[in-house]
């Protein structure tokens, strides 16, 4: 029962270590979906207030060009014909004509202005004439040179003062070109948003420009007035949507700069939003899913193999109680066999003698096949987790000293020498006895197996006012060091090479460590080689 409720736990944690670490990487990759989806936000703010920059100063730009790009031919030539006569003292009849020269190998348009020259002190009159660049559009004032070729020292000087005149006299008409500008915008104000916004030309501004922003390239927008209404256009560019709801926090001014017109906004919006956003996250979220899938994999597979190790453990505990149990029955029926060969009324007169040594050798395997199977079947009881622990105030002294006579008995003193010494005649430990007499027992038979010749042990039992420490020490053979942390494994013999004199199947020293383990008693081993073995026990008085 005990383990099918820990079975169940264990599901359950591992049912919410899954859910956690779902939750947890769902969170992640939900405030990383936020935070990316804020910062896109604000990328699109900046882009729309890039678009309107641009757009207001291209609008400007093109209003400015529609004034400059203005024929200008007709009062260039009436500026030069009144400067030509403020420069040149002539009559009336002047006339200007257009005229091609090769200037610099580029063929240019230039005017002939001629004008007959009168002194009235000699009567006399002359013919003048003067070329001038030919200036047809505004702009091209400022952009052009002299626009006078040179000719004779007299007629350049002419041409040259001429043109100065002329370009100072364009200057002081600026007012003109200002008022042409003034009109231009205030007629722009006064415009329908229809007219004051070209939707073709500024969904073209938009597609050059988010070409090199890292922002999804396919997108729509729309122009709304100032109570919030989309501005209908009678010819519009694919991107153009007025179903675009209106957003009042994400929007931006077109002509910020013009505080006498009515506002109008912009609002771009982007479709493929979420998309984007996803598709930038895609490595997070192939990282995050697949954590989830090996953490859940390694659950499920650490879930299986505990089962499989719980019924492996199961198989292994019933099959060594009902081997050692079967084991018993033989046993038992050898011992009693051996018990009436040697009764007299049983066997012939004589033969008692002569059966006598294989009576012996059969009693002695047979008893140590049965301490084998007892310990066989203590270590198994010992690895039941519901195993319970007795308590009794057992005196250690006095059964060290049971223990001490019984190995006498058994090796002979001739083979072995124990010398045991306490600090009080009555040293009590709760324990159950017959663990503790199986542990020191264990612990003075290996040091008699793991001894050359005769065996010498040594047992010292001291008390402190909180613990028993227990030490028993020999002068055998000793173990390599590289051994140390593995001698209380179960099965675990130190290796001697091809020699099996001494015989084990490595259960006692993992029974006297489950022992310690379960009355969470410190052991410790310290070990040289060729001059023997200590262990020692710190043990709880209470």
């Amino acid at each position: 029962m005990l383990r099918k409720n820990k079975i169940s736990l264990a599901v359950l944690l591992l049912a919410i270590s899954i859910i956690s670490l779902i939750v947890v990487q769902w969170y992640q990759l939900y405030t990383t979906y936020h935070r990316k989806s804020k910062e896109l936000d604000e990328k699109i703010m900046s882009f729309q207030d890039k678009i309107s920059f641009r757009h207001e100063k291209a609008e400007d730009y093109r209003r400015y060009m529609n004034i400059v790009n203005e024929d200008f031919s007709l009062q260039y030539k009436e500026i030069l014909k009144a400067e030509f006569k403020n420069l040149v003292p002539t009559k009336e009849n002047i006339t200007i004509s257009d005229t091609l020269i090769n200037s610099k190998g580029k063929r240019e348009e230039y005017l002939v202005i001629k004008g007959r020259a009168f002194d009235s002190i000699s009567g006399l009159s002359a013919e003048q004439r003067v070329l001038a660049k030919n200036y047809k559009e505004i702009k091209d004032v400022f952009q052009g040179n002299s626009g006078v070729l040179p000719g004779s020292k007299d007629s350049g000087q002419v041409a040259i003062e001429l043109n100065q005149k002329a370009i100072q006299q364009i200057f002081k008409k600026a007012k003109y070109i200002n008022e042409m500008m003034i009109q231009a915008f205030r007629e722009n104000v006064l415009e329908t948003p229809q007219k004051r916004v070209d939707p073709v030309f500024l969904d073209s501004i938009i597609s050059y420009e988010i070409k090199g922003e890292l922002l999804p390239q396919k997108y729509a927008f729309c122009v709304y007035q100032k109570d919030q209404k989309a501005v209908v256009f009678n010819v519009v560019s694919q991107n153009y949507n007025t179903q675009i709801d209106f957003d009042s926090l994400n929007y931006v001014s077109l002509f910020r700069n013009n505080a006498f017109s009515d506002p109008l906004y912009l609002q771009i919006s982007f479709p493929g939003k979420n998309r984007f956003i996803l598709k930038e996250m895609s490595l997070t979220i192939v990282g995050s899913v697949l954590i989830v899938i090996v953490v859940l994999f390694a659950l499920v597979f650490m879930f299986k193999t505990i089962i499989e190790q719980k019924r492996l453990s199961e198989l292994k505990g019933g099959f060594i109680s009902n081997m050692t149990h079967e084991f018993k029955t033989p046993i038992s029926t050898i011992a009693l066999a051996c018990e009436a060969i040697q009764d007299v009324d049983v066997t012939k007169e004589g033969q008692n003698e002569t059966m006598r040594p294989f009576i012996e050798m059969i009693q002695q395997e047979n008893r140590r096949l049965e301490i084998l199977a007892e310990s066989i079947l203590e270590s198994s009881m010992l690895e039941k987790e519901n195993i319970k622990w007795g308590q009794d105030q057992i005196d250690i002294v006095e059964v060290a000293s049971v223990v001490i006579n019984n190995a006498l008995f058994r090796k002979g003193k001739e083979n072995c020498e124990i010398q045991l010494t306490f600090s009080d005649e009555s040293i009590i430990v709760l324990c159950d006895r017959l663990h503790f007499r199986n542990l020191l027992s264990n612990l003075v038979d290996n040091s008699i197996k793991y001894s050359d010749g005769k065996a010498h042990i040594s047992i010292d039992i001291k008390q402190t006012q909180k613990n028993v420490v227990l030490t028993i020490s020999d002068l055998g053979i000793g173990i390599k060091k590289e051994h140390l942390n593995k001698i209380f494994d179960k099965l675990y013999r130190v290796p001697t090479g091809n020699l099996h004199n001494v015989k084990g199947f490595g259960l006692g020293l993992n029974y006297v460590k489950r022992i310690c383990d379960g009355y969470n008693w410190f052991i410790n081993v310290n070990s040289k080689i060729g001059k023997g073995t200590t262990f020692v026990i710190t043990m709880n008085k209470e």
